[in-house]
């Protein structure tokens, strides 16, 4: 049976009870977290920076709050980068050198696998033994460098998918690229070895176990969290579209997020289109912003969107935005009449949260987390599918009805708040302490 761990504290049915430690479960003191394709000092929304570097930077600072000091070891993308960084009281961010700072692709980077894990090595070896109780990794690329020092250390290995190739090449976007044979190879390997996988939802502990073949006893399933100091409902649509200079009475879709073939930019933009076909009289009063920076497949032709808008002949109602700090995407969710995340593939989505719980209700894909995400007629409404014209219909409820915004928005708040990082940290420390206590077991069993 997979081992749930959630945000509330409750099981689901049939899961088993939270693993009972003998002599109280032993935490770690120091945790080595290893990004080697991101790094959490990135903006989210740029290059490869999203969720994951969210993820990190919160869990980290979290964990750090109870007693759980954390390393992030990440690729240096800049020669001008100082070794080491204090992200927060307790949460270090280390620069490895591997490869060119400038111009590496994600596709480029197993390439210079050998070297990060030289430079994690080094690291380590300035410190006494011991000095790091256990390694969580993120994404299949830390996972082998993490595979390799935890083997070298004696630790345990926590490892967080966060995507999966075979889950991807699923349910590809049109014109979107197959992640190659290497990546699912990799994913393999460090299924097998870690110690523990980290599942963001059921249905990814699932996915896990189905193409990857995971042992269902290694499976913990913590949801991610969110900010809820920065993403609330503050002082409310109106102060925020004021503050952004939108319109007071417009209808406002959000795309927020990586521009990339993946997350379906194009899928609201083409639903626009066919709203205006059918509601002219719609036009003078929709504004749809996009906030984000191209990214992965999306970075081989970054003007793809702009030239779909003016082929649509919707250019005078889409707004393109660089991507934004935190505190600023909150106002952009709070402005927003709905976020719409069309997305082809989500191990959770967490913008959904995010803008749920600045008070905006979200459309979104039925894909991955995304149902966990979204209260699907309470918080939002999913869609089967990505029809354009689906999405549209919905667009056209909330021109209707400018009341569905505040209703299902606050509903959205109060879903929200049951996702705070703080739960989060306490299951994940709970993952890592069933880790330990394995793996001391195992060493007990074989010196026995």
């Amino acid at each position: 049976m997979t081992h749930h761990v959630t945000r509330l504290g409750r099981r689901p049915s049939g899961a088993p009870a939270r693993l009972r430690l003998p002599g109280g479960p032993r935490r770690p003191r120091r945790v080595a977290m290893l990004s080697v394709h991101t790094s959490p000092l990135h903006q989210p929304g740029t290059g490869d920076a999203g969720g994951m570097n969210v993820y990190i930077v919160e869990l980290a600072r979290r964990l750090a709050t109870i007693g759980i000091d954390v390393e992030i070891f990440t690729r240096a993308t800049s020669g001008g980068l100082p070794p080491t960084v204090e992200l927060a009281p307790g949460v270090l961010v280390r620069h490895v050198d591997a490869g060119p700072y400038d111009g590496l692709s994600k596709e480029e980077l197993p390439a210079q696998l050998c070297a990060f894990t030289h430079g994690v090595m080094q690291a380590w070896a300035d410190h006494r033994p011991g000095h790091y109780d256990l390694v969580h990794s993120h994404y299949w690329l830390s996972g082998q460098v993490g595979w390799l020092a935890a083997q070298r250390w004696g630790v345990p290995q926590v490892h967080a998918m966060h995507t999966m190739a075979k889950v991807k090449n699923a349910s590809l976007a049109e014109g979107d690229t197959p992640e190659p044979a290497a990546r699912v190879i990799g994913e393999t390997q460090v299924v097998r070895a870690a110690d523990r996988l980290v599942a963001n939802t059921a249905e990814e502990a699932g996915e896990l176990v189905h193409h990857y073949g995971a042992d269902p006893a290694k499976v913990a399933v913590v949801h991610p969290g969110v900010n809820l100091d920065v993403f609330r409902p503050a002082d409310g649509r109106a102060a925020a579209r004021a503050r952004l200079g939108l319109p007071q009475d417009a209808l406002i879709p959000l795309f927020a997020g990586r521009i990339q073939p993946l997350k379906g930019p194009d899928v609201l933009l083409r639903a626009v289109g066919a709203l205006l076909e059918e509601r002219p009289d719609l036009r003078s009063r929709i504004v749809v912003p996009v906030v984000g920076g191209p990214s992965g497949t999306g970075l081989a032709r970054p003007e793809r969107l702009q030239k779909l808008a003016a082929l649509l002949g919707i250019a005078d109602v889409i707004s393109f935005r660089p991507p934004v700090r935190q505190d600023q995407l909150a106002d952009w969710f709070r402005a927003a009449s709905l976020l719409v995340m069309p997305s082809y593939s989500e191990s959770f989505g967490l913008v959904a949260i995010e803008a749920q719980a600045a008070g905006t209700p979200v459309l979104a894909a039925a894909v991955g987390g995304l149902p966990v995400a979204v209260r699907d007629g309470t918080t939002g409404f999913l869609v089967g599918g990505h029809e354009p014209a689906a999405y549209a219909r919905v667009l056209r409820d909330f021109a209707d009805d400018p009341s569905l915004t505040d209703r299902l928005g606050a509903a959205a708040a109060r879903h929200a708040q049951s996702f705070g990082w703080g739960a989060a940290a306490t299951a994940t420390a709970s993952v890592y302490s069933a880790a330990l206590h394995d793996r001391r077991r195992r060493i007990r069993s074989h010196t026995g």
